[in-house]
């Protein structure tokens, strides 16, 4: 394990670089842990855009919404690490109730985590090897009442008797009153820029400086002293020492720190959003009261691995597919090809998605959700939303090997939002040097030779899913096709 001298003096000034998931966490649990000088600097300015995507955006975190999830079938140590994070939602909402510490435009009636629980469905009549695992290791965690397998008939009036009709049948699948599809009742969604604008204020209530700028907040290089990173230079010049400096950029993280190489790369998945008008009947039928998170054919390689959610307040439903990953690879100053993130705010040639992911987005709406085009509702925005695929889908909470002073926490493989309130607990064991199971598991680390890898990471140009090599769809060609199919009803 690589490793840094454990920080005992907590007015040493610490560095966080990026206001995501692992910063902000981590930001917030180095206060509570009683470090009196942290600072994060990000080059968004999130105080105005507020985590919106559409307000300029990119980051993984900056979002609608993201699952909440305890089924992880054999990997029992996140299953257990989602209780602990959903206690911690739950937490986050009763203070927003009372009005606590409320976040700059956010009310008493705002909530962040809604528990309308997880469904899963594939072309199979029964789970899948996944599913089968995660249902048995949460009955062994004395939680099987939540888990429902609606082929049993029995299941289905469970689900029913509890108050659960609404996720029995949400595709309107039934025949002969026989149902299919397995409801994870534990979890839900948490609305990710709502999650995110509470913990940017939070940390701030607890002491954390920040820096949110695009110039005096962005990262340029690191500053160095005698072999040693003692802080880092911002866009507009001016240095900031630390005595650590945590880098936590996602997507970015791989182009800052090339000894990544082989153990994280940037990855994009593909996310679609419509939009229901208020007045449309489809309002209430997809809102979170009436239609659960679901799953579509989990770990089912690049024909599944779609998600999708109930609408939001603003009548925003949102889809995402991860079946294929997306690459952007870019020669560097070096030589080297890392992937980098290329969105619609930085590139004006990215209009819409892979001409793949629409093709299976659109097939699943068109087969399970027809609804909605026969009334007029279809794509109306894309983005492309960049992770830090590990090679074992793991997270990497360590120092950084040959450059003292630097830590990272990334890695999130498109699965680390769930644990916005916990994770950064891990982060500052490390540095107090407090070891666990977990930072064993997260620790830098290699592909064995012989190991198999869950994914496959630096193909560089060679990558056949890479955005050089894929054809694209735009969003204007989805409303114009949409046109078309209206004019045939």
């Amino acid at each position: 394990m690589a490793s840094n001298t454990p920080l005992t003096d907590k007015c040493f000034p610490i560095v966080v670089v990026g206001a995501g998931v692992f910063g902000l966490s981590s930001a917030i649990h180095l206060a509570k842990r009683g470090f009196q000088n942290v600072t994060v600097f990000d080059k968004q300015p999130y105080h105005k855009t507020q985590y919106d995507f559409e307000n300029g955006c990119d980051a993984a975190s900056a979002d609608y919404n993201k699952i909440i999830r305890a089924a992880y079938g054999h990997e029992t140590w996140y299953q257990d690490l989602t209780f602990d994070a959903i206690e911690n939602w739950k937490a986050w909402n009763e203070s927003l109730s009372k009005g606590q510490n409320l976040p700059p435009g956010m009310t008493d009636r705002d909530r962040i985590y809604v528990d309308c629980g997880n469904y899963h469905l594939g072309d199979a009549e029964g789970p899948n090897l996944f599913e089968k695992q995660s249902i048995e290791n949460i009955t062994k965690a004395g939680l099987g009442h939540t888990q429902y397998l609606f082929t049993d008939a029995k299941e289905a009036a469970r689900a029913k008797a509890n108050g659960l009709g609404y996720a029995v049948d949400p595709f309107n699948l039934s025949k002969d009153g026989k149902y299919q599809g397995y409801f994870d009742g534990i979890g839900g969604l948490v609305y990710a820029d709502k999650a995110c604008r509470y913990a940017l204020h939070l940390a701030e209530s607890l002491g954390v400086k920040l820096v949110l700028d695009r110039r005096a907040g962005s990262f340029e290089r690191f500053h160095e002293q005698n072999g040693k990173v003692v802080g880092i230079v911002t866009a507009d010049g001016k240095i900031h020492e630390a005595t650590l400096t945590l880098i936590a950029l996602g997507g970015w993280t791989p182009t800052i720190l090339p000894e990544m190489d082989g153990l994280c790369e940037t990855t994009a998945g593909s996310v679609a959003m419509l939009q229901i008008p208020r007045d449309s009947p489809l309002f209430q039928r997809f809102s979170p009261e009436n239609f659960p998170v679901w799953q579509y054919k989990t770990r089912g390689g690049a024909d599944g691995n779609l998600y999708g959610f109930p609408i939001d307040e603003r009548g925003i439903m949102k889809l995402g597919y991860r079946g294929t990953k997306y690459t952007n690879p870019q020669i560097q100053s070096n030589n080297k090809v890392r992937s980098a993130p290329i969105t619609k705010w930085t590139s004006p040639f990215i209009t819409g998605l892979p001409e793949k992911s629409i093709q299976v987005i659109r097939g699943f709406l068109d087969t399970y959700m027809p609804e909605l085009r026969q009334n007029g509702i279809n794509i109306t925005s894309t983005r492309l939303c960049w992770y830090t695929d590990s090679f074992d889908n793991q997270f990497v909470i360590d120092a950084v090997p040959n450059r003292p002073g630097v830590m990272v926490a990334t890695g999130g493989s498109g699965h680390a939002f769930k644990f916005l309130p916990v994770i950064g607990k891990f982060v500052v064991d490390h540095i107090e040097g407090i070891q666990s199971d977990m930072l064993k598991r997260w620790q830098w680390r290699q592909l064995k030779e012989g190991e198999k890898p869950h994914n496959e990471l630096m193909k560089g140009l060679a990558d056949q899913n890479a955005l050089q090599k894929v054809r694209m769809s735009r969003t204007e060609d989805l409303m114009l096709d949409n046109m078309s199919y209206r004019s045939k009803l």
